[in-house]
């Protein structure tokens, strides 16, 4: 008989924790390789509503710098928009040498909302589907390093997570219309999404899929696999010396003619 697969332990929330912190001071060690070497990354972050798009960005910026790294998350299309290139508008967000940029969502829209809710025409979707593929390959051509996550929650985990929303107040903002029909048409959004990887999973820029209704879990698996995708090395610094303060005398104004916030709570340090 062959020997059972041992099932791995689950993390604890601490060694989450320490792990993510972990992963993410790698982040940063990439995100000074990626400046070094002059390199142009871009991330696409697609997957059902509540799948976790927002959550895992977040962790992945949580210690990079700003101005190196920034996502975009852009809203419906103006009518101006709707008269350019379809993917005329992503392109003004690409990345510079020494950048990175993580698209929540992205020209993917087209593939997915788009074809589902009848916001594009079934030529715009067939134009789409064709050019996609050669319009991520001018990308790759040109130097960018693409990469594209899938991230894929179960039928069950994503009702729950709507009627997590639905019940919280604070995440209440959240929801919108679309986000109910996209919920009640799962079946078409699925069709939708098979479809648009039998087409845009290319050997240039292959979808990876990481299973997400264990968020923490996705966090991690998502994190350690991007970080092995651009092979790089911590760059040297020089060691960094503080000088030592002015000594020139200057008085200061009485902080008594600043408008000071009150203090209303104190905290261990």
């Amino acid at each position: 008989m062959p020997a059972k697969k041992k099932q791995k332990r689950a993390l604890t929330r601490k060694e989450y924790d320490k792990e993510l912190r972990r992963l993410q001071v790698e982040l940063v060690q990439l995100e000074e390789w990626i400046r070094n070497r002059s390199l142009r990354v871009v991330v696409l972050f697609e997957g059902r509503d509540t799948a976790g798009k927002g959550g895992v960005i977040k962790r992945i910026m949580a210690l990079l710098n700003p101005r190196y790294c920034r996502v975009v998350a852009l809203p419906a299309p103006t009518e101006r928009e709707r008269t350019q290139w379809y993917f005329q508008r992503y392109i003004a967000h690409l990345p510079s040498a020494g950048e990175m940029v993580l698209f929540d969502r992205s020209w993917y829209n087209r593939a997915g909302v788009e074809r589902v809710m009848g916001f594009c025409t079934d030529a715009e979707y067939d134009e789409f589907m064709r050019t996609c593929p050669q319009f991520e390959r001018m990308l790759v051509n040109s130097g960018i390093i693409l990469i594209k996550y899938w991230l894929s929650v179960s039928d069950d985990e994503q009702e729950r997570r709507f009627l997590g929303r639905i019940n919280d107040p604070s995440k209440r903002w959240k929801l919108s219309p679309m986000d109910m029909q996209a919920r009640a048409r799962w079946v078409d959004y699925s069709e939708a999404k098979d479809r648009m990887f039998s087409v845009c999973d290319i050997k240039e820029a292959p979808w990876h899929v990481v299973e997400t209704d264990n968020k923490r879990a996705a966090h991690l698996n998502l994190i350690s696999h991007f970080l092995k995708l651009i092979p790089y090395e911590e760059v040297p610094h020089e060691d960094i010396k503080l000088p030592p303060r002015q000594k020139r005398k200057y008085n200061r104004p009485p902080k008594s003619s600043q408008r000071l916030v009150p203090v209303r709570y104190e905290v261990e340090a």
